[in-house]
């Protein structure tokens, strides 16, 4: 995945996170962590994180939902809502956790945070088979997601070797939260028959190539949000930043800071271009920082001769 650098703006608007960049031809794959393990003939053990805080109703029902398709799931999430944090991780010498009951862990920190102390300590015994971010409230497509601390759970995993999805809930506009909380309900119905489609499709292999996670956005359909979407599509994030803030002086050192949705007209077979379709958008993602063949190779070539 290639990742552009935008302000982060998505925490500000949607109450939930932020992410970028789009997905060119070719991308290495990281080279931390070990290879994935074959899929196990039982339940899968899934670690299950978020941005918006270990008690947001997204996650909650995702652990339900998942819990009742047949999966051991244990939830270890950030302790508060940490929206926007990205694939930011503390660097202090302690970190608080709590564990308030069976299968559930908050950890005083980001959701990278929470993914590298589940995988260290609560999956201590083995590494879990997934790990799954979300579901989030709001988009994390385009450059949103660049700043999506749903996202970045999912990038911690896959940082470890662990095959990973990030699961988000809204159109492109500001999510309501009445009907983007119903629309949560068909998201983790997806969910749960593309996990399926992994497991069928692994035999005796990982549910995911090496290094390579999925960032999944399902769209609010209907009046009530519950409505099923026009579809699937495999995706690849667009490059548009598609928020737009604007900062007004309030004469007292301080800048009053506005956002509104910038939306443009998307690359076609992108995200953003399937979600404003109705349709859910399943973008392949790695975690590296690298460019696309291309544009690695324009821009060596600016920088031939250059001496120090």
């Amino acid at each position: 995945m290639q990742r552009k650098r935008v302000l982060p703006l998505a925490a500000l608007l949607l109450c939930a996170p932020a992410l970028a960049g789009t997905v060119p031809a070719a991308v290495a794959a990281p080279q931390a962590g070990p290879a994935p393990a074959p899929v196990p003939a039982g339940p899968l053990r899934i670690l299950l994180t978020n941005d918006d805080g270990y008690n947001a109703p997204g996650i909650r029902l995702a652990f339900a939902r998942l819990t009742a398709a047949g999966h051991d799931v244990t939830i270890v999430a950030p302790l508060t809502n940490q929206s926007g944090a990205g694939t930011k991780t503390s660097n202090s010498p302690s970190l608080a956790v709590r564990h308030p009951e069976p299968k559930v862990w908050a950890v005083d920190g980001t959701p990278g945070d929470s993914v590298n102390f589940g995988l260290s300590e609560v999956f201590e015994g083995g590494a879990p088979d997934l790990v799954v971010s979300g579901t989030n409230f709001g988009p994390n497509v385009a450059a949103l997601a660049s700043h999506s601390g749903t996202v970045g759970g999912a990038v911690a995993a896959l940082d470890a070797g662990v095959p990973a999805i990030a699961l988000s809930t809204g159109g492109v506009a500001a999510p309501d939260p009445v009907t983007t909380v119903n629309a949560m309900g068909p998201t983790l119905d997806f969910a749960v028959k593309l996990i399926d489609r992994l497991r069928s499709r692994a035999r005796s292999g990982p549910l995911l190539p090496e290094g390579v996670g999925l960032n999944v956005n399902h769209p609010v359909v209907g009046a009530d949000g519950k409505g099923t979407p026009a579809g699937v599509a495999t995706t690849f994030q667009d490059a548009q930043a598609l928020l737009k803030a604007d900062y007004t002086d309030a004469g007292d050192g301080t800048w009053k800071v506005g956002v509104k949705v910038d939306l443009k007209t998307p690359a076609r077979g992108s995200d953003v271009e399937a979600v404003s379709a109705g349709k859910i958008a399943v973008s392949p993602m790695n975690a590296d920082w690298n460019t696309g063949t291309v544009d690695f190779a324009v821009t060596a070539a600016l920088l031939t001769g250059l001496r120090p």
